[in-house]
């Protein structure tokens, strides 16, 4: 995955949980200049970090909808 795709990914799943950077950061624990070097494009992670982060936030948000909250 290119550089830009990552970032632009990688900014985009975080926009869908409403969460600011900073919060982002503490609920995954990802240090925060890493996720701004993520999402400036400057850094990548490997590919497998995104698709376990995006799983993560779609099932919870299909939990969500179900009634479900995480603890």
């Amino acid at each position: 995955m290119s550089d830009e795709l990552f970032s632009v990914k990688m900014k985009e799943l975080r926009e869908t949980t409403g969460l600011n950077r900073k919060e982002f950061c503490k609920k995954f624990e990802i240090p925060y200049r890493t996720m701004t070097e993520w999402e400036l494009g400057h850094r990548n992670a490997p590919p497998y970090v995104l698709r376990l982060l995006s799983y993560y936030v779609e099932m919870q948000r299909k939990l969500n909808e179900n009634g479900i909250s995480e603890k």
